[in-house]
């Protein structure tokens, strides 16, 4: 498998504006969040826009979103 000299940051870098699915570390079941990437840093640290909680209970609608690189498990394209 060839990754054409891409680093994993230069794929989440070709994602902004494109949404992306975020889990987080601590939250039991399916809990996910998504939206629209609009930055990140070297600690992982996410801004997202028109973000979604998704729970076993339901989903909430969050305009802004920031999450801390400390509780981010994995960030993935969608």
């Amino acid at each position: 498998m060839s990754n054409n000299g891409r680093r994993p940051f230069d794929v989440l870098d070709g994602s902004k504006g494109g949404n992306v699915l975020v889990k987080l570390k601590g939250y039991a079941g399916n809990t996910t969040v998504s939206g629209e990437l609009q930055a990140f840093d070297k600690h992982l640290n996410v801004w997202l826009e028109n973000a979604s909680v998704k729970t076993e209970d339901g989903t909430t609608q969050y305009g802004k979103l920031f999450l801390r690189g400390d509780n981010v498990l994995f960030v993935s394209p969608e």
